[in-house]
């Protein structure tokens, strides 16, 4: 632990729990932490990116956040891995529907991600990787899912570096080879868990149809987060023996 604190968390050794759930928006975090939490106590608030580590049903679980984009979730994650000893994170947030049998607020859980990002390339890899999430955290967070009730299709999704593109063109070929949604994180903790030799799964709740005009509300928005941060949640408290 002597690279700790890094330069983007403050925490002190031991501070972090782990498991974590890494929601996009800090403030997403917060909420988390507040709500669901048990004696939660901030380990983080450098550049604003809250993060806590409280209990879940007497179980050590923190929850931060990781930001927007690749390089955010690439920083965040490659330190929580490699200079906290984290085993596990479990990424949720939001998601553009890009299969036409996907629903506002179903929950998608990325069984594998394709990208349009450079990401990999760092690693001079001899091919193609396919990132895939821990089948571990995977098969726990199907059978929690399912004793939720809870609406999920589990498959192959996409991480994008930009968030403004010609739909048709840059997601339409996405959505005929049978990805079911877009975010732009998911790639990346992917991969640094691969390298870390560590555990992630990303699971997210549809906010917006790409292809329709359809999308939730702020409330809808939030109830959503709320059926995702229990699955998460549940997910965290199976792991911890």
């Amino acid at each position: 632990m002597a690279n700790v604190p890094t330069p983007h968390i403050g925490a002190k050794p031991c501070e972090i729990a782990k498991t974590v759930i890494m929601p996009g928006d800090p403030l997403r975090a917060k909420f988390i932490a507040e709500n669901f939490l048990k004696d939660a106590i901030c380990f983080n608030t450098v550049r604003n990116m809250y993060g806590y580590t409280g209990t879940y049903n007497g179980k050590r679980v923190s929850v931060m956040g990781s930001g927007m984009g690749m390089p955010s979730m690439g920083i965040y994650s490659y330190e929580l891995f490699n200079f906290y000893d984290v085993d596990n994170i479990i990424r949720i947030g939001t998601a553009g529907g890009l299969s036409d049998d996907l629903n506002l607020m179903d929950i998608v859980i990325g069984m594998g991600v394709c990208t349009d990002s450079s990401y990999a390339n760092q690693y001079d890899l001899p091919g193609q990787y396919a990132p895939i999430p821990s089948y571990e955290l995977l098969s726990a967070a199907v059978s929690k899912a399912k004793d939720m009730n809870l609406n999920v299709k589990v498959g192959n999704i996409l991480s994008s570096d930009v968030f403004y593109v010609n739909k048709e063109k840059k997601l339409k070929p996405w959505a005929d080879v049978g990805v079911l949604a877009v975010e732009m994180e998911s790639v990346a903790l992917y991969l640094n868990a691969a390298m870390a030799k560590k555990n992630a799964l990303c699971i997210l709740t549809i906010s917006d149809k790409v292809f329709k005009t359809e999308f939730l509300t702020s409330k809808e928005r939030q109830e959503g987060v709320m059926d995702m941060a229990k699955l998460a949640l549940c997910v965290a408290e199976s792991l911890e023996k």
